[in-house]
């Protein structure tokens, strides 16, 4: 059964940090691409950052570029998600999802976490 299960989510103050982390089980995780999503409340889901099988290859969306990090330990079968600068815009229940792909599109993926929640407050 795959499982993917995220943590690392709280509240924090505005310039804060947190590191999310999200550990997979029932799967390979390096044979997927992983990727986290958010959604505020009252909002859609939106992509947020992703990173290759390898790890050598990641993306992020304009919002959270330059203050988040993804990152992956495929001995240890987790995917991580740092992030500095927090804002209140940041503030959100965060996914984590696999995918064969990729991709950053909600539909596109494969597997899902339950989401972690992170507020930020000002």
């Amino acid at each position: 059964q795959v499982q993917l299960v995220e943590s690392g989510g709280g509240s924090v103050q505005a310039g804060g940090s947190l590191r999310l982390s999200c550990a997979a089980s029932g799967f390979t995780r390096s044979s997927y691409v992983m990727t986290w999503f958010r959604q505020p409340p009252g909002k859609e889901r939106e992509f947020v950052a992703l990173i290759s099988r390898s790890g050598d290859d990641t993306a992020y969306a304009g919002s959270v570029k330059g203050r988040f990090t993804i990152s992956r330990d495929n001995a240890k079968n987790t995917v991580y998600l740092q992030m500095n600068g927090l804002k209140p815009e940041d503030a959100a229940t965060y996914y984590c999802a696999a995918a064969i792909g990729m991709w950053s599109r909600a539909r596109d993926m494969e597997y899902w976490g339950k989401g972690t929640l992170v507020t930020v407050s000002s």
